[in-house]
């Protein structure tokens, strides 16, 4: 099955809005053996949107818009498909009551404009949308599909995976791709494919898809087969096997986020974490309280940007600050040290360093950053130097911390 996307809007030609509806589609439709070989992003003029669905309809067999059918004059969405598939507006009594009923729920008045939520083009199936006002459309035309979403991602994701995914299934004999993910933190690419090219080499003499999915101080890795029912086994001894050989960079399956593992294992072990923070002012403690139930282990956080918040709040001797420096092996284990002792906690993390742009030196450029964890079993501190973007120099300074904190409480030597 042959898949193009028409994502419509003027904010995603600006770079006002990042496109990550196209990017999820194209990942979902690859893991049910679609094969989206166009995406096209447009103006919300109706020329634009009428040439483009032409020109989809010559190439693909479904073709997936997003965008244009908000409630205000500039989402024409719905009038170009009824003018490409010669059809009028008409009010659905359905989805007018779910509008009125949307509105009722979150105690708001609705408006004229609302209504026109309820007019859908007279060949148009409906796909009901349980997240906002605005429908899903489906459109069938000479054996092909036309499938027309908002473009408010958790709207379109919802109307896919609940509505529009089972029908496509069904009509197109969709065969979903088996596939297994490993999560990796604190190896690049390369190196990682070193270290394991041998077990790849396997993989692939066996016919078996192997890819390298990297992000931000994290690589997946994801196994593949279109034979789920034969393969799977064989797939669960190469994970098991990538994880046995590096068990301090792999930390998960699937969609594990590294604060859930964590939270998981300090859940078991009925310990407490706290952390004092300075270049990442917070975002570890903000990562750890974002999985559920973290009210069970993590206590508190301290930010102590300023030199005399640091001896204030935690203890750090303002000798060793002024002589060696806020960035230091002595400090951020101090701040660590410190902070277990205030906070009262099994486990205290802490982190200094210059996230950049500016702030760097010869002997401490951008990106250098030391991580200190204290617990029962003493301190430890490791630098790292990550690059010069600040906002990845934080969220790779908030992922390593929470790793090196996975090793330290399972006993994984880093």
């Amino acid at each position: 099955m042959r898949v193009e996307i028409i994502s419509i809007g003027d904010e995603l030609l600006i770079g006002q809005t990042v496109n990550t509806n196209a990017t999820w589609l194209g990942t979902e439709f690859s893991l049910r053996g679609g094969n989206v070989i166009h995406t096209t992003v447009i103006r919300d003029i109706k020329d634009d949107i009428l040439e483009a669905i032409d020109r989809a309809f010559s190439r693909v067999d479904v073709i997936i818009v997003t965008g244009g059918l908000g409630p205000t004059k500039d989402d024409i969405t719905k009038h170009t498909l009824c003018e490409y598939f010669n059809v009028e507006l008409e009010v659905n009594e359905e989805v007018l009551s779910r509008v009125r009923s949307y509105f009722e729920e979150i105690g708001r008045e609705m408006l004229d404009v609302n209504l026109k939520q309820a007019e859908i083009p007279s060949n148009a199936r409906i796909l009901k949308n349980e997240m906002g006002t605005a429908s899903g459309m489906w459109f069938d035309h000479k054996e092909k599909v036309l499938i027309s979403l908002p473009g408010v991602p958790y709207e379109m994701k919802h109307l896919m995976m609940e509505r529009a995914f089972p029908l496509l299934v069904e009509q197109f004999e969709m065969k979903a791709l088996y596939h297994r993910t490993l999560q990796t933190q604190g190896i690049g690419e390369s190196y990682l494919a070193e270290r394991i090219e041998d077990i790849e080499t396997d993989i692939r003499n066996n016919g078996f898809g192997f890819a390298y999915l990297p992000s931000a101080s994290q690589v997946r890795l994801r196994i593949s087969s279109e034979k789920s029912e034969l393969n799977e086994r064989k797939i669960e001894g190469y994970l098991q096997q990538i994880e046995e050989r590096l068990p301090q960079y792999v930390f998960g399956r699937e969609n594990d986020r590294l604060s859930e593992i964590v939270g998981k294992w300090f859940i078991k072990n009925r310990l407490t974490i706290g952390t004092v923070e300075s270049c990442t002012g917070g975002a570890i403690a903000s990562e750890i309280i974002s999985t559920s139930g973290s009210s069970e282990y993590f206590l508190g956080s301290m930010v102590t940007y300023s030199y005399e918040l640091k001896s204030k709040l935690v203890g750090v001797n303002m000798d060793d600050i002024q002589k060696e420096g806020a960035v230091s092996e002595s400090v951020v284990r101090q701040m660590a040290e410190g902070g277990r002792v205030a906070l009262g906690v099994d486990y205290c993390i802490a982190a200094s360093g210059i996230a950049g742009p500016n702030g760097g030196t010869l002997d401490k450029p951008v990106g250098t950053v030391w991580i200190g964890i204290a617990g029962p079993n003493g301190t430890s501190a490791q630098k790292f130097l990550f690059g010069d973007q600040r906002d990845r120099n934080i969220e790779r300074t908030v992922l390593t911390a929470l790793n090196l904190l996975r090793c330290e409480g399972m006993k994984i030597n880093k």
